[in-house]
Formats: C-alpha cells, sequence, structure tokens
C-alpha cells in the first residue's frame, strides 16, 4: 500500500448499498490494502477508490434482475464483487483468467461469505456452460464492438449486456453495427447512472442478445 491516503466514503455509498454497507467497506478497505501490490489497482487510486471505482460499480446494481450473471474479465472484482455485495438476490459467476487475480476474487468471496458468487478461472471465449447466462457484465476490459464475441455468445435467448463504457459509449455502439448484427444484438443503448452522485459518472451499454439455437 503507498502513503496515498483512501478516500473517504461518501454519503452516498451508504443510500446505494443499504444494509451491504458494512461487506462494501470490508471488500474496499481489503482492496485499498492489497490492491496495489497485487496489481489490481494503480497507485494514484486510493484517493478516488470509492467514487470511481466502489459506487461507479454499486450504480448498476439496479439494472440487475434475479438470475445468473456474467462478470467478464472480472479482475479487481469491478463490478463483479461489488455488484456481488449489492445484490444478494443475485447469482454471479466471475471470469477471469489470471490465476493471482483469481486467487484475490477466491479469497473475498470467502472473506465476505458471498454464497451468490462464484469465481471461474477461464478466457471468456473459452468459456463453456451449461446454462447460458441471464445477464453479462464487464468493466474497462474493451471496445465494444470486441466485447460483443465474448460475451453476447455467453447469453441465452433474451439475455442482456449490461457493460460499463467510458464517454464514448455512444460511440462504440456506431462502431459495432457489423458486430451487432453477428451476434444479433438489438437494442443497444446508452444508459447514463449517477448523475447529480457523484463526478465519475457510470455509462452503461445496454442491448438484448437474440441467441441461435
Amino acid at each position: 500500500m503507498t502513503d496515498a491516503t483512501l478516500e473517504t466514503e461518501p454519503a452516498s455509498a451508504a443510500v446505494h448499498l443499504g444494509d451491504r454497507i458494512a461487506l462494501a467497506r470490508r471488500f474496499t478497505e481489503n482492496l485499498a490494502r492489497h490492491g496495489e501490490e497485487l496489481g489490481l489497482i494503480g497507485p494514484l487510486e486510493l484517493p478516488r477508490l470509492w467514487t470511481r471505482h466502489i459506487l461507479n460499480s454499486a450504480l448498476v446494481a439496479p439494472l440487475l434482475r434475479p438470475g445468473v450473471v456474467g462478470d467478464v474479465g472480472s479482475g479487481a472484482g469491478l463490478p463483479g464483487l461489488v455488484l456481488g455485495i449489492a445484490r444478494p438476490d443475485v447469482q454471479f459467476v466471475l471470469i477471469e483468467p489470471m490465476e493471482r487475480r483469481v486467487a484475490w476474487l477466491n479469497d473475498q468471496v470467502s472473506e465476505l461469505e458471498l454464497s451468490n458468487v462464484t469465481v471461474l478461472r477461464e478466457r471468456a471465449e473459452d468459456v463453456r456452460l451449461a446454462d447460458r447466462l441471464d445477464q453479462v457484465t464487464a468493466r474497462a476490459v474493451s471496445a465494444f464492438r470486441k466485447l460483443l464475441p465474448l460475451t453476447a455468445p455467453l447469453l441465452r435467448d433474451g439475455g442482456e449486456l449490461v457493460l460499463m463504457k467510458g464517454a464514448n459509449a455512444q460511440a462504440e455502439i456506431e462502431a459495432a453495427a457489423k458486430e451487432m448484427r453477428k451476434f444479433r444484438v438489438t437494442d443497444a443503448r446508452v444508459q447514463i447512472l449517477g448523475e447529480g452522485i457523484t463526478d465519475d459518472v457510470t455509462r452503461v451499454i445496454l442491448g438484448t442478445v437474440r441467441a441461435s439455437k
């Protein structure tokens, strides 16, 4: 851990995480303590860890439906572990290929007693699930057109993409027309979350997948 000071928890965190805030605090403290040494977060992230990462991820929670949600490229657990904390009524499969990150994710699942979260060490393109997922999330993984081959095949017919993106989200949709046709993605759109709550608003690309039979 660097000499940087961990950001003070914003008041809005308790509003969004409700009775799960204590677990979110434990996870945030663990990430602040070990994140840099494990290569999970950069050395400049502690002063903005709550707003840029934890709250940024938690804002997605209301978009999720009871069912099974996959998180592709979970890394530090953003958003997968945060969402697993925020939504105990949803089952999560965290998909991550790197061994040390998988170890971190499993350690946190165990310590925080997240019975609704499992971790799968696998590249997304190699995942073969017995039952396809209801929704898929990803954060800071790749451009939308490159994410589609990794995420859309994991979804059931009528399943939903819930992909966290940056300020160019709409342009990414427009650049992915060919891939959306190939992977049967319809109704792709950008939803902005957290306006008036945090400077780091959360942009999400939503889209429905009509899976081939």
